[in-house]
């Protein structure tokens, strides 16, 4: 479990990035919530946000799949968070993937100004590919976390999100009736099904 580092008193604030990655169903938005709700504790003004295409669950909310929920703001594009969270300690930031590359500056930006940065999304694609600007986020922070899901062939720890759809678009929002998570095994098990 992750644990937020001490800080001893300071003339100025410091800021950092962490990045919750993984697989789809590893548990990585209820992760930042959890985040989130303890720097709450901490009396710390917390701002989130979210890609405006993420919609599945509500339109304003960041729903993790065991319907812990947390109000967020929807933004089209990344540089918009720079510009609504100008007061802000703490950003958290989920679906990381969905936004453009201009995420990395964002989350630069922010730790730099002394905020906390907490970003959660998948690592992989659905072809088991780096999604996005997440590789860049991972190769900045300060603190990644890697959480796995349960491989739903064989019982083991899941690390990718395998699709199953015929759909090849990169971005397809779905859930447990579009993707599931599985181990390395028994994703290259099902994907070289699907290619013969």
């Amino acid at each position: 479990m992750f644990l937020e580092p001490r800080l001893k008193n300071t003339s100025h604030k410091k800021g950092w990035i962490e990045v919750i990655c993984g697989s789809m169903f590893s548990g990585k938005t209820e992760e930042l919530i959890r985040r989130l709700n303890r720097a709450r504790i901490a009396n710390l003004k917390v701002e989130i946000y979210k890609p405006a295409i993420d919609t599945r669950y509500h339109e304003t909310e960041v729903v993790s799949h065991n319907s812990n929920a947390v109000a967020s703001t929807p933004v089209a594009s990344s540089l918009n968070i720079l510009l609504m969270s100008q007061d802000a300690d703490v950003v958290g930031i989920d679906e990381a993937q969905f936004f453009d590359a201009e995420i990395v500056y964002v989350c630069e930006t922010l730790a730099q100004r002394g905020v906390r940065v907490i970003v959660a999304g998948l690592d992989m694609d659905y072809l088991g590919k780096p999604f996005g600007p997440m590789p860049a986020l991972m190769s900045i922070a300060e603190y990644v976390t890697k959480v796995n899901a349960i491989c739903m062939v064989c019982g083991d720890l899941a690390t990718h999100s395998f699709r199953k759809t015929s759909d090849n678009s990169q971005v397809m929002l779905g859930e447990k009736d579009t993707y599931e998570a599985r181990c390395r095994y028994c994703f290259n098990e099902g994907m070289a099904k699907e290619n013969n």
